[in-house]
């Protein structure tokens, strides 16, 4: 008897709850966000930002790279959802899978500039405190994949290989049932939860700062990520040149991540004056007395 990960049965994929029905791929996606705001809160605290500011950005971020998530998606896999009779309604079933990282990250950037600028935080060092949650909360809302029986690999006789029903709309046609795959939403999972450990770890080594600590973050996902689309054979993006977008992707975020590490490195090789503020807040009156008090002392 072979070693295997077994499937969850597909009703728990959803359950009803009153009129409403509950999706284990969303409830993970909020998960993963809630675990970002929370990481990504402590770590601007102590840059001094007043606590819970995040949620004021996040309020943008989400929105946007939810939206910007599920279009990236759609574009990238025309076929699944351009074809006569499609359900036009399908491009806006976000609960079904097809949430992408990379246009996340799109939409979320986006939300994350207009977020910082109202709410008087630096950029980059919402960014920098953004880093190991957004690969935790990444890691987070991989766990919806399996529940969906989506995103594996290629067979596998590993102890560790995947099971799908051979009854999932994703079991490739032409394999046997029984058949094993690569778990590719554990490896990534995996590969994230060392990533923001890297991250944190170098951060104590090394003054990063300026949108570096980001810059490691998107080298190390676009690194992960481009090994890991190389051995899906769950239905994929389109593949120009015979090379799927999310590798195409993956090659451009590692690229991007070199030239904000490289740039920032040339710009602000002294990272001691960063401040987490656009503009340094004005200090009250309270704050003014201590200060002449302490002074005065």
């Amino acid at each position: 008897m072979r070693l295997s990960i077994p499937s969850p049965d597909p009703s728990w994929a959803s359950f009803p709850l009153g009129p409403l029905t509950i999706h284990a791929y969303a409830l993970c996606i909020i998960a993963g966000i809630v675990l970002a705001v929370v990481v990504t809160d402590r770590r601007l605290r102590a840059r001094g930002v007043p606590p819970w500011t995040v949620i004021d950005i996040a309020l943008w971020v989400v929105p946007l790279g939810i939206v910007a998530a599920r279009f990236y998606h759609v574009f990238t896999h025309v076929g699944d959802y351009f074809y006569p009779g499609a359900d036009p309604w399908a491009i806006f079933a976000i609960w079904d899978g097809g949430n992408a990282i990379y246009g996340s990250l799109i939409g979320g950037a986006v939300g994350a500039y207009i977020g910082c600028r109202r709410a008087n935080v630096r950029f980059w060092a919402f960014a920098d405190a953004l880093a190991p949650g957004l690969l935790l909360a990444q890691a987070t809302g991989r766990i919806g994949n399996y529940f969906n029986q989506e995103l594996f690999g290629l067979p596998t006789t590993l102890p560790w290989g995947l099971e799908i029903s051979s009854s999932s709309s994703m079991f490739p046609d032409g394999l046997p049932e029984g058949t094993l795959f690569h778990p590719l939403f554990l490896y990534e999972i995996v590969w994230n939860v060392i990533g923001a450990t890297v991250i944190v770890l170098l951060e104590r080594r090394v003054r990063l700062g300026w949108g570096r600590s980001f810059a490691v973050y998107l080298i190390w996902y676009g690194i992960g990520r481009s090994f890991l689309e190389a051995i899906r054979i769950d239905p994929t993006s389109d593949a120009p040149l015979g090379i799927p977008a999310n590798i195409w992707a993956s090659f451009a975020v590692i690229a991007l991540g070199v030239a904000i590490f490289v740039v920032q490195t040339v710009r602000h090789r002294d990272t001691s004056d960063q401040s987490a503020f656009l503009q340094e807040p004005a200090q009250s009156e309270g704050d003014d007395a201590a200060l002449i008090a302490l002074h005065h002392e």
